[in-house]
């Protein structure tokens, strides 16, 4: 059951990124990346990720999300014109990237070390209390580190996005 969970929603989350590219209307784009987000957490809740999975779908489905639809919605942006392509570029491309997917596929299965396979639910240092720990002992400088990028580039923002009086 869960090998078929998984891969009903890896489905989901392949289509969901294909048509994320494939669309022309920025809002559908946002909207297809959601279902990738959604997708993504339910991938997390199989492999025993609870809390991961909580975050992916508050942080990034949710607030981000919000945060690209108001911008797309501010931009005011519409849909792309579509542009007139060559025939041969298809006809090329095709046999071009089936050929490049059967290379990555064989070499992915010749030289990737063989491991035991994943045990659904087995992962259990997904908690807060994990994460935390891991977060502020582990990891505390790459985190501090980017918090102050991150504040660096919203000064540098307001800098710009200021008008001069």
């Amino acid at each position: 059951m869960d090998a078929l969970l998984f891969l009903t929603f890896a489905a989901i989350a392949v289509g969901c990124a294909i048509n994320l590219v494939l669309q022309t209307h920025p809002i559908a784009s946002a909207l297809s990346l959601v279902g990738v987000m959604g997708s993504l957490a339910v991938l997390y809740l199989l492999l025993g990720g609870e809390f991961i999975a909580a975050v992916q779908m508050i942080v990034y489905a949710g607030a981000i999300m919000v945060l690209f639809v108001f911008v797309i919605m501010l931009l005011n942006a519409a849909a792309e014109k579509k542009t007139r392509k060559p025939a041969l570029r298809a006809v090329v491309a095709v046999p071009l990237l089936f050929t490049f997917l059967m290379l990555v596929a064989y070499l992915i299965q010749t030289q990737a070390p063989k491991g035991t396979g994943v045990k659904f639910g087995g992962f259990t240092g997904g908690g807060p209390a994990d994460i935390g720990r891991s977060l502020f002992t582990t990891y505390i400088l790459p985190f501090e580190v980017t918090s102050v990028v991150i504040l660096i580039a919203i000064l540098g923002a307001v800098v710009l996005a200021r008008k001069e009086v």
